[in-house]
């Protein structure tokens, strides 16, 4: 008889969370001074979203975060990574704090540190203050500068309580789909606001560090959210490894380079030069945005594979990331993107869990000592309740069991990862989607807003109770 497998254990200190943002679940969109972000905006003109969801309510975890806090202690979680709304604090994204806002997160730490779980804040998940886009938005240098005000005004109350701090939380989906393809907010589709935006996100992450460490205790560790992709070539040909430098550059380096390298790809300059010459890069930039980190955040979800297009081909497409005319990938109309085979989750995003491996090692090896977070990975499926009221999803285990092995893969070939934030702790507002893809491990009926642990939730806490994944048919 074969031998039994060993169980799949992480280390005794490795972080196990679950991690949300503001727009998609607070709700409460007009209360205690708060003023729209570009999120409002978009999601409440026509045709922007599937079904004209919005997040005015969303899971109003506004009014029921003591709940969701306590579900998170039943499960065992050890860490929540929660976002920030910016208009929520900073109304116009300017000037002094709006203290009823900063009340709502100085309760919502204090209740996470009754029940033993570690705040992680994310400073910026996307949602803008519009009077900041009514002002050009992040293409605008200015931007940069006044989130470095928000960010000194979030640390100055936090700072005492929360320790883990992340700037920004995947600046390629604000820059390449908020002014690229326009399928998130603001809606804009241009191709070098795409680049001044990165370049803008960039600076603004440095700003914010340099500011957060200004006033809060050195214990504090500071960090940023990438969503680097995990590019491969659909062919070994010299054009299709071109054209995964390219989508790699484009993905990937206009954000690390600079932030982890202190200089932009070469190449990346090469490739865009037909649409912009840079200028907007000033003297002395490269040095705030290259501020030192204490940690490096990696979201995955799904691998890209791209090769070069014949010249019957217009630009890319099945991407993943949303339906547009417009392409998010400004100098690219070069590449195709091709769907891997294999099976999808309900966002047609192919499951492959060696991507995630392949991108810990990555930056394993590009910035050795770094320590590394995943803080976010999950997976959205078409979740419904059976007849006892129970929400089974076999499937997202299997998802997060493949992912979390190759993260324990990763420890043992040496990478320095020491936590996990599974995406998403509820079901929420999934952005263009709407109320129609299901990300959380926590079902949420959106008529009565009850919430039920779905198998997946129960899977996953016994996973953070004894640092040991549970067999993918362990029943719950």
């Amino acid at each position: 008889m074969p031998e039994p497998m060993s169980p799949v254990s992480f280390p005794s200190t490795f972080l196990w969370g679950a991690a949300t943002s503001a727009y998609q679940i607070e709700g409460a969109v007009r209360e205690d001074g708060r003023t729209p972000s570009i999120w409002d905006t978009f999601a409440h003109t026509p045709g922007k979203t599937a079904g004209g969801d919005h997040g005015d309510v969303a899971v109003d975890h506004y009014h029921r975060y003591r709940d969701d806090v306590a579900l998170m202690s039943g499960l065992g979680l050890g860490a929540y990574r929660f976002s920030i709304s910016w208009s929520r604090v900073q109304p116009t994204g300017r000037g002094p704090a709006v203290q009823r806002g900063l009340d709502f997160y100085r309760r919502l730490v204090d209740e996470l540190l009754a029940k033993d779980i570690k705040p992680a804040v994310t400073l910026y998940h996307w949602d803008l203050p519009q009077e900041l886009e009514d002002a050009g938005g992040w293409p605008e240098r200015d931007t940069a500068y006044r989130f470095a005000e928000y960010a000194q005004i979030v640390g100055e109350a936090l700072g005492d309580r929360v320790e883990q701090w992340i700037t920004l939380n995947e600046p390629w989906c604000s820059a390449f789909l908020g002014y690229g393809s326009g399928v998130h907010a603001p809606g804009r589709t241009e191709p070098v606001a795409t680049l001044r935006a990165s370049h803008h996100l960039n600076l603004a992450h440095g700003l914010g560090a340099k500011a957060l460490r200004s006033v809060m205790p050195a214990r504090n560790t500071v960090a940023l959210s990438l969503n680097s992709s995990t590019v491969r070539p659909l062919t070994q040909d010299a054009a299709d490894l071109a054209a995964a430098r390219k989508i790699d550059d484009l993905a990937n380096g206009i954000f690390h380079g600079p932030i982890l390298h202190g200089a932009y790809p070469e190449s990346l300059f090469t490739a865009t030069r037909q649409l912009t010459d840079w200028s907007y890069v000033q003297d002395g930039d490269l040095a705030t945005i290259n501020q030192p980190l204490d940690a490096l955040g990696l979201n995955y979800y799904t691998p890209a594979l791209v090769s070069a297009a014949g010249p019957d081909h217009s630009g890319p497409r099945a991407d993943g990331h949303g339906t547009s005319e417009h392409s998010p990938w400004p100098a690219a109309d070069d590449v195709l993107f091709h769907q891997p085979p294999g099976d999808r989750t309900a966002m047609g995003w192919s499951i492959d869990p060696t991507g995630l491996y392949d991108l810990i090692m990555r930056y394993e090896r590009e910035v050795p000592g770094l320590p590394l977070y995943i803080t976010e990975n999950g997976a959205a499926y078409d979740d419904k309740p059976d007849p006892d009221g129970r929400v089974h999803d076999p499937e997202r285990i299997a998802y997060l069991h493949g992912h979390l092995a190759e993260v324990r893969r990763a420890i043992a070939d040496g990478a320095d990862v020491r936590g996990y934030f599974l995406w998403s702790l509820l079901d929420n507002f999934e952005w263009a989607y709407g109320y129609e893809k299901r990300f959380g491990a926590v079902y949420v009926d959106y008529t009565t807003l009850e919430r039920t642990p779905k198998s997946s939730a129960h899977w996953y806490g016994k996973a953070a109770r004894t640092g040991t994944l549970p067999e993918v048919d362990e029943v719950f």
